[in-house]
């Protein structure tokens, strides 16, 4: 790995996380892509647009930064701050209601943000995969676990683990079989990121009210079952 993300100011990055070190989780997953300058990016659930500028900034790339908890004036302040408006362009949008033309993309990324709109099967074929071009790139990381729970929640995660959770925290295994059951991409791989841990002590530090309240539930997880998952597929 090139540890791109070293580049960046540390207070920055740690300011404007909304979970694990989102730089180092796209550079992880950057690395299984083929991305060069004058590509069109969707990065979906984008946040404070840490990873589009990243992208944008590392690879060329022309990327539409599309949230919809962000105000996307907000996020063109950060996006100028970087000296990166050219390349990057801030979207308010819902992940089912998107601005944009079918095929328009060349590759799309959406990073610890899918879990929370894709585990409906019907969402990679009727929402998603139509905006990139046939045969381009779909890269998706999602916090998850290293193997489903058999027996229900272990004890040392239970006092942590609200409902949502039940829904969207899944292993590598189980979303290769929900998109494996789409009928417009073709999984390339995945794989669980080496880089969980110290994205994750990066959050832990970086005094968001969330990540203090996180704290406790990271640290409980004695047993090494919790993961970061990425998926690497084609358009057809």
């Amino acid at each position: 790995m090139l540890n791109r993300y070293k580049k960046y100011d540390e207070k920055f990055v740690l300011d404007n996380l909304m979970g694990p070190n989102s730089l180092k989780i796209a550079e992880e997953v950057a690395n299984h892509l083929d991305l060069h300058e004058g590509m069109k990016i969707l990065d979906l659930g984008c946040g404070k647009a840490l990873t589009s500028i990243f992208l944008a900034k590392e690879f060329g790339v022309t990327v539409f930064a599309t949230d919809l908890w962000i105000p996307a004036t907000e996020n063109l302040k950060r996006i100028r701050e970087m000296g990166i408006e050219d390349k990057v362009f801030p979207i308010h949008a819902e992940a089912r209601s998107m601005p944009y033309a079918n095929e328009f993309f060349d590759a799309i990324v959406s990073f610890d943000s899918y879990h929370y709109f894709g585990t409906d099967e019907n969402y990679m074929n009727y929402y998603l995969a139509p905006l990139v071009k046939q045969g381009g790139q779909i890269a998706i990381a999602i916090p998850g676990l290293t193997e489903e729970f058999e027996n229900g929640v272990p004890d040392n995660l239970k006092p942590y683990w609200v409902d949502e959770q039940n829904l969207t925290f899944h292993s590598q295994q189980w979303w290769r079989k929900l998109l494996g059951r789409t009928s417009v991409i073709d999984i390339i791989e995945s794989f669980d990121l080496e880089c969980t841990d110290e994205a994750w002590e990066d959050w832990l530090k970086s005094n968001n009210p969330v990540a203090n309240g996180d704290i406790s539930f990271y640290r409980a997880d004695i047993n090494n079952q919790l993961a970061t998952i990425a998926v690497i597929a084609k358009k057809r």
